[in-house]
């Protein structure tokens, strides 16, 4: 008989590059999950303003990236993928333990949830030639019981597949494996070595973008490289693109300049920006904020760039258990403290979070850029005007990069480029 002391891992998984929202299909004798009997209420419209709500992800999604920030170092934060598995990991917690979640985002619970129902339904219908898949499920061991509360949540609110095995069984290993890959097409092949003896739960979100830009660089007729320098002199020779000198969304900024280069679903873009010379890359995101993205979107002009930027591949992957803490996550990773009763038990035992794992993947080439993260939360048992002139724009150096919403501000992905092999 297996030994129930749980360890429960809820699994987000996005990657950026895909194709729309068809349900993903897990691959054995996988059992459906039996839903609850009962239903909750729908989740609300925003209480707060849409403004509102969006300035306290920002805020969360910058704090993320600095958190993580080392010096020479390249980063690569999803804030989208944490917020979403962070977001039904809230549905579980109560008392001290939910404040915590909500402070985190500043937001209630009420509107954690809706801003998360928001995000999944404008993504997944985004224009143009843009390929969207935003996909949850749950995945139960026999032993653990869960709230019928918490279930319905994830399934009403997230949508998510409900399944029931045996998660020491090597066959659900690669079940679930199979499932990450599919839904990422096979850029995230697997997430999972196995389950420890005491994991009894897994919640999963997969997010899958692909987007082109509105105007794609210059196909050159063979690779080129171009020099980057890193923030200790060593200097590199990736393969470069360039725009052909032509119009583009220029920033301008306090001690940087930037560029945002939309993709054709006329929704999301890329926003690159570059620290004026002698600045680093820590001390000028030190003065960014909350309002920082929407400032520099609706700082934009339609300028004569000649713009050159390197073509490149970067992964990331670290834990985010001390920045969490650091950003004020405290009692749900003390089991001590954390309150997880409206998630359920494993034997009867209560939960806490023991690690926040992230993984993320970002290339970019001449048309158009994909991205992917993967998020593991575990949970354990207790015992201007157009200026005439040209403006040469060279990202040669460490710059910051993101994917962003052009309508609200609100970045998926945030990250650094120190290093450029």
């Amino acid at each position: 008989m297996k030994k129930v002391r749980l360890l429960s891992a809820l699994l987000c998984l996005s990657l950026l590059a895909g194709c729309a929202g068809t349900l993903v299909q897990p691959q054995g004798t996988w059992k459906p999950l039996p839903t609850p009997e009962g239903s909750l209420p729908p989740v609300p419209e925003l209480a707060c303003t849409a403004e509102g709500a969006l300035n306290g992800y920002q805020s969360f999604a910058l704090n993320l990236l600095r958190q993580n920030l080392v010096e020479g170092e390249n980063t690569l934060v999803s804030p989208l993928s944490v917020t979403l598995a962070l977001g039904m990991t809230a549905n579980g917690a109560a008392e001290d333990t939910l404040r915590e979640f909500e402070a985190l985002f500043g937001l209630s619970r009420d509107n954690l949830n809706s801003l998360c129902v928001r995000f999944m339904a404008d993504y997944a219908k985004l224009g143009g030639s843009t390929e969207a898949i935003l996909v949850n499920s749950l995945w139960a061991d026999p032993d653990v019981t869960l709230a019928n509360g918490f279930v319905l949540r994830c399934q009403d609110t997230f949508q998510a597949q409900l399944f029931q095995q045996d998660l020491q069984d090597s066959a659900t290993v690669q079940a679930v494996n199979d499932w990450v890959s599919e839904a990422t097409r096979g850029l995230i092949p697997a997430v999972i070595d196995k389950f420890s003896d005491e994991t009894v739960l897994a919640l999963v979100n997969a997010i899958y973008l692909k987007n082109k830009f509105q105007q794609p660089f210059e196909t050159p007729a063979s690779d080129w490289e171009m020099e980057f320098t890193a923030g200790d002199g060593t200097v590199a020779h990736p393969k470069g693109m360039h725009n052909g000198t032509r119009n583009e969304e220029y920033i301008s900024a306090e001690n940087g300049q930037g560029v945002l280069l939309p993709y054709d679903d006329g929704r999301l873009g890329l926003l690159m920006m570059l620290p004026d010379e002698g600045v680093s890359l820590t001390d000028y995101l030190a003065d960014w904020n909350g309002n920082t993205v929407p400032e520099l979107l609706a700082a934009r002009s339609n300028t004569r760039v000649s713009l050159t930027c390197p073509k490149f591949k970067t992964e990331w992957s670290n834990s985010l258990k001390a920045s969490l803490s650091a950003m004020g996550l405290e009692d749900a990773f003390d089991p001590g403290q954390a309150d997880f009763t409206a998630m359920g038990t494993a034997g009867g035992n209560p939960l806490y979070i023991g690690d926040v794992v992230h993984k993320t993947v970002f290339e970019i080439n001449e048309k158009g850029t994909e991205a992917a993260a993967v998020t593991a939360v575990k949970m354990a048992p207790t015992a201007a005007m157009m200026p005439q002139e040209l403006i040469y724009l060279r990202f040669d150096r460490p710059f910051i990069y993101g994917i962003v919403d052009m309508e609200t501000g609100a970045p998926l992905f945030l990250g650094t480029m120190e290093r450029c092999e």
